[in-house]
């Protein structure tokens, strides 16, 4: 029998993990709306802080810049150079101490030509390539530093060889090597010219496998690799100094031609350049440290630090616009981790979901019906836990039906409908579909009638909140637009032959649609217009003559503009006598109408409060003084209270 052997799963997210929750995103969207987000702001937001328990981006791009800071102390870029000048020193003092105790002259010409070896280390090593070492350890340090430039130069081009090269001195290895890159050449001629395939690059890979072990999947992230390293290594150039710009120059040059790669190697360097011109192949960046580093580790180095500040430029932007695709996923993983990229495609797939499962619609992200809905219902839940029972009553949201009796006639039930279902209609249309195709579901969606209702409203409810700038300073603007809302799911299931509409109110007022209030934000222009907002309450109570009539005004500031007679408006601080004037004529109209205005004051603002009081005595209506927290609170129950049988007749 075979036996099977388990381990920790690695590498992705967890297969087990529950797909994303679309319902809990929406929720924690309407918890940021409702406390006075925007619905684009509290979308930027939940990217910037992450969703449920998924990290977001201002987290990944703390951790890029705080990796990108490590790697810029991690050491200095002349790692090779000095380390190759130790090497020769070393082989120059071994080469002295032999031929110090030789009377002849020969050994003091040599010793005149080591003197007189150029402070270029490229060009001192290039003289000594012909000499005849007299000292074995001088001339094994000298091989060691031809070996170990070979090896460098070529293993900062392709990364994954120095798992395969044991010695770059094997001449049938470096064989192997010039053909390797004679392939790549002929390769990168034919994509270039659009010619060549996948087919074509594994055919290059199986050919080379002992180059390339850990071979990208695709051509283009091939390209993308060998770029990468062929761009960092130009701006490692860039970065050094003149004296060892011209010195690393100088030895890879040298070391090129001994491979006989420098022709290859210069063509690759082309392809790559046109291949990916959108790579940062100039520029001079800024390492330090105490060790130095490689050419293959300072190169590599370098092409990390590039990814980490694009990283940082791409995280900032998704956070604002939106477009988490446009994070190069490759280029978090090497940065951060697997578990980085797996944050980032949770977020992914979760924004996908809201679209998906219908809670945003349109290219621009809007809110559908069916999250106004969820969002409303979870706002009057939220206003109803902070009810006293004990004091203001229970109010037990329950759906009471569909509005007004039924027509006679029928149409298709469309999702969120309020109207009754048609049983015997419906079952009907499930039995025809079943005969006709044999088969299917008991029932399906496309089988449910509802039966055509007279809409007759009982009672017409105008709330009309104060949108000014000021409540957005003195934090209540959230809770304006939680209970407006919440009053909106409230009519909506228990009250469903009433009529709603929400009127907000700044410098002019408008009415606001349900689906709009939660990304409703306060207006930047300075006033309160009243006056404008009980003018079009007056018209929206004139449309539902015989319902019973309710204006609830939420406001934190007096009467500061009104509209003109030309239809501009006007603005003035402290309140002029006309504005005053032109609000008393509004709130007299509704009072000779016989529409108590109900006004929820906020804050303790003195004027504001007695010219409440002076209209709540003038109308007839009252004035409540909730805190921001309750506003809710004392807003629904007004309204429970003044739909039940005893308040009914107010």
């Amino acid at each position: 029998m075979s036996r099977s052997r388990y381990g920790p799963f690695a590498g992705g997210p967890d297969p087990l993990a529950a797909p994303p929750d679309a319902g809990s995103a929406i929720d924690e969207l309407g918890r940021r709306m409702l406390a006075g987000e925007s619905l684009r702001d509290a979308l930027r937001n939940a990217r910037r802080t992450g969703l449920g328990d998924r990290r977001g981006l201002a987290d990944l791009a703390r951790r890029a810049a705080e990796r990108r800071r490590q790697l810029s102390t991690s050491g200095r870029l002349d790692g090779l150079l000095s380390d190759l000048r130790e090497l020769l020193d070393q082989a120059l003092d071994a080469e002295r101490q032999a031929l110090f105790p030789d009377p002849s002259d020969d050994a003091r010409f040599r010793e005149a030509a080591l003197d007189n070896l150029p402070q270029d280390l490229a060009r001192a090593i290039s003289q000594l390539a012909g000499y005849d070492w007299r000292a074995d350890q001088a001339r094994q340090a000298f091989e060691q530093i031809q070996e170990r430039l070979r090896r460098d130069v070529v293993d900062q081009q392709f990364r994954s060889m120095s798992q395969s090269i044991s010695s770059m001195s094997d001449p049938a290895q470096q064989q192997r090597m010039r053909r390797m890159i004679e392939d790549l050449n002929e390769l990168l001629d034919r994509h270039r010219a659009g010619q060549a395939s996948q087919a074509d690059y594994q055919s290059f890979i199986e050919a080379h496998r002992e180059f390339f072990p850990d071979a990208p999947a695709t051509l283009d992230e091939f390209i993308d690799e060998l770029a990468r390293q062929s761009a960092a290594m130009q701006r490692m150039l860039e970065s050094m100094t003149p004296e060892q710009r011209d010195e690393l120059a100088g030895m890879m040059s040298q070391a090129l031609a001994d491979l006989g790669l420098q022709d290859s190697m210069a063509q690759l360097q082309q392809h790559l350049q046109s291949l990916r011109p959108e790579f940062a192949w100039t520029g001079q960046q800024s390492m330090s440290g105490e060790r130095g580093m490689g050419l293959p580790e300072a190169t590599r180095a370098l092409a990390d630090l590039a990814d980490l500040e694009s990283l940082e430029s791409q995280l900032a932007d998704a956070i604002d616009d939106g477009d988490l695709e446009a994070v190069d996923e490759q280029a978090l993983e090497r940065a951060l981790g697997r578990s980085a990229r797996d944050d980032l495609q949770a977020m992914q797939q979760a924004q996908q979901a809201l679209v998906d499962e219908g809670y945003l619609t349109g290219e621009t992200l809007r809110l559908s019906p069916k999250a106004i809905r969820r969002i409303g219902r979870a706002a009057l839940r939220a206003v109803f836990a902070s009810i006293d029972g004990a004091e203001r009553g229970a109010h037990e949201v329950r759906r009471s039906g569909a509005a007004g009796e039924p027509t006679g006639a029928h149409r298709s039930w469309a999702f969120g409908d309020e109207a009754p279902i048609d049983v015997v209609r419906t079952v009907q249309n499930a039995a025809r579909r079943r005969a006709a195709h044999g088969s299917g579901p008991v029932l399906h969606p496309d089988d449910f009638e509802v039966q055509q209702t007279e809409t007759v409203t009982r009672a017409a409810v105008a709330l009309l909140i104060d949108r000014s700038f000021s409540m957005a300073v003195n934090d209540t603007w959230g809770a304006a637009k939680t209970l407006a809302l919440a009053l909106h799911a409230l009519t909506s299931s228990a009250y469903p032959l009433d009529a709603l509409q929400v009127i907000a109110f700044a410098n002019v007022a408008q009415v606001v649609s349900p689906i709009d209030i939660p990304d409703l934000d306060v207006s930047s222009v300075q006033g309160t217009n009243l006056q404008h907002a009980l003018m079009l309450a007056g018209r929206f109570l004139d449309r539902h003559p015989g319902a019973q009539r309710i204006i609830m005004v939420v406001t934190d500031g007096e009467p500061t503009a009104h509209l003109l007679a030309d239809g501009d408006w006007w603005f003035d601080w402290p309140p002029s006598q006309e504005t005053v004037a032109e609000t008393v004529a509004q709130v007299d109209r509704l009072t000779r109408r016989r529409v108590p205005i109900t006004w929820f004051r906020l804050g303790q603002e003195p004027r504001l409060t007695r010219f409440l009081d002076a209209m709540a005595r003038r109308n007839g209506g009252r004035v409540l003084a909730p805190s921001a927290d309750r506003l809710g609170d004392y807003v629904i129950s007004d309204y429970v209270r003044t739909r039940s049988p005893a308040g009914s007749g107010r």
